[in-house]
């Protein structure tokens, strides 16, 4: 699966059989704020959501970025992947 970056949009994308899944955040003073995540439910189930927001995470430590897992789904991405809670703002 192909993760695309755009930090202009704040937003971290993949295509699946023409669906768009998307991991949306703000960036403040160095801490990214992941406010939104998105997989249409013709994709769900495949680890979509999981891969884009280990790629986010994985953007934000080689940033030196804090996460806030705003979002429902990042939030309870970061408890089950503890390697991740040095990320937390």
């Amino acid at each position: 699966m192909q993760i695309h970056h755009d930090p202009a949009a704040r937003r971290f994308s993949t295509e699946v059989e023409g669906h768009i899944g998307t991991v949306d955040y703000e960036l403040r003073d160095g801490v990214m704020i992941v406010t939104h995540t998105r997989v249409p439910e013709a994709i769900e189930g495949r680890g979509i959501a999981a891969e884009l927001t280990r790629v986010a995470f994985d953007a934000a430590r080689a940033n030196g970025w804090k996460v806030i897992p705003q979002c429902p789904y990042t939030a309870a991405y970061m408890r089950r992947h503890r390697e991740y809670e040095d990320l937390l703002a």
